[in-house]
């Protein structure tokens, strides 16, 4: 049996940054995981490969459709699927060997093998031989993460019925492809299927898409995405899915009840969310209890259990990877002694669609539920200059401010790389800035991060651009 000071279970962007952070403090750490690769669902079949094919994608639409033409750049695109997967796989692969070097350089052991508690302060590893490794450490992270939840009456197969994973590889571009869930991983992927020439349905059972977003904002997504081509049917819940050798046969109905229909697919993406992963953990030799939503609970990321503690997807708080990177420092700076909290009021949010839906803080409803008096200053992209001269002119800034502070509450962006711009509202809103701070602050021009200063002008209806 080897002894470290902490042993980690998961290679994720909570279990790897929590391992290296480990090592950076002088501590001796382990990281056990079980893929091939590290990096979790992240980098291996998430966040990584959707965004090289999102990127892949929307070149290939501003090629194939009236963009390039109306820039004066012709060209006769040809889609070249195998090509465009190899790309994306070879940029997963970089990332993946990039962290065993981070790694070996801050001297993290990589103990290949699937973890699980046997007794406090002891981990045992079964390998995929079936050999078995025995460790110990006053301390386990568990950063399990999470996986799709499943839909009772749509079974996946992964054949025609797939999850997210299954979409990041299909062998060919569908006809037509129905997605189960209009949230973050069911946009995504339908917006890179659409792109490459599918007929995309998104079915909703709630009346709106990205639940949990400012309303105003999710809707001026859905609207630009409609017009891409994009169906919605919300407020409809599948209860049957039957999949035959080359289709899949659907069955709907309103989720407040009526009568049922039928949808013929190519493919049917199940999004419907993600649940934490705790299978096989062996929480029972310590105790441990998830709750009735899957998900071990924690005070400051230690569990119930002195010497254990939880960390990303498989706890409370947003499944995201910026997250888990979060509380994996916070966890190994508080497991070194040190002070360390997570502001989870301000973790930013994107959804990387076409325009892109970035947001942190509150949301208007959010807002008006407390009771608490606010201003909104918004300004449209539209009339932003660099927005204008490139093509891309959907969406809008919002800022939501303290009626009687100024204090900048939320933030909720739609448009053109606002996933990039969003970062500037999280520095701001950690200091507790307030809408003028951001209104005085000089921005370059021309460039789409003026319209966020506009927007933070028009709380107080200073706009000088509309």
């Amino acid at each position: 049996m080897k002894t470290y000071d902490v042993v980690i279970i998961g290679g994720g962007p909570g279990g790897y940054n929590a391992a290296i952070r480990a090592g950076q403090l002088g501590m001796s750490v382990a990281c056990v995981e079980g893929r091939a690769t590290l990096g979790g669902t992240c980098l291996n079949v998430g966040c990584m490969p959707s965004k090289a094919l999102l990127h892949a994608s929307e070149l290939y639409e501003a090629a194939v459709g009236s963009e390039f033409a109306n820039l004066g750049i012709e060209v006769t695109p040809t889609l070249n699927l195998a090509q465009m997967m190899k790309q994306k796989d070879e940029s997963v692969t970089g990332l993946t060997k990039g962290i065993e070097f981070l790694f070996r350089k801050n001297k993290v052991d990589w103990i290949k093998g699937w973890g699980q508690l046997d007794g406090v302060g002891k981990v045992k590893v079964t390998a995929d031989d079936g050999s078995v490794t025995e460790l110990a450490a006053k301390d386990i992270v568990i950063a399990t993460g999470s996986e799709p939840t499943p839909l009772p009456g749509v079974t996946i197969d992964n054949q025609r019925i797939i999850d997210s994973t299954g979409a990041l590889a299909l062998p060919g571009v569908p006809k037509h492809l129905v997605v189960i869930g209009a949230g973050v991983i069911g946009l995504e992927l339908g917006s890179v299927w659409r792109r490459l020439g599918s007929q995309v349905t998104v079915i909703e059972y709630l009346d709106r898409i990205c639940p949990g977003t400012d309303e105003e904002t999710a809707k001026t997504l859905q609207r630009c995405l409609a017009k891409q081509g994009m169906t919605f049917k919300l407020g409809s819940k599948v209860t049957q899915a039957t999949p035959s050798a080359d289709s899949v046969s659907l069955t709907l109905e309103p989720a407040a009840g009526g009568g049922a229909e039928t949808i013929e697919a190519d493919y049917v993406l199940v999004a419907i969310g993600r649940r934490p992963y705790t299978k096989g953990l062996g929480l029972e030799t310590v105790g441990l209890e998830t709750d009735k939503r899957g998900m071990l609970s924690n005070q400051h990321h230690a569990s119930g259990v002195p010497g254990i503690w939880v960390i990303g997807d498989v706890t409370s708080g947003p499944m995201l990877a910026h997250k888990a990177e979060d509380e994996a420092v916070a966890c190994i700076e508080r497991i070194k002694g040190h002070p360390h909290e997570v502001n989870y009021n301000l973790i930013p949010g994107v959804i990387y669609t076409r325009p892109e839906l970035a947001s942190v803080g509150k949301t208007e409803e959010q807002l008006k539920a407390e009771g608490r008096a606010y201003k909104v200053g918004k300004f449209p992209f539209t009339a932003n200059s660099r927005a204008k001269i490139n093509h891309e002119t959907e969406g809008f800034a919002k800022v939501l401010a303290d009626a009687t502070t100024d204090e900048v509450l939320g933030v909720h962006l739609v448009g053109p790389s606002v996933s990039e711009m969003i970062g500037e509202f999280c520095v701001a809103m950690e200091f507790s800035a307030s809408a003028e701070d951001i209104a005085l602050t000089c921005h370059p021009h021309p460039t789409r991060s003026e319209a966020l200063r506009q927007a933070a002008m028009n709380v107080e209806g200073m706009a000088m651009q509309i």
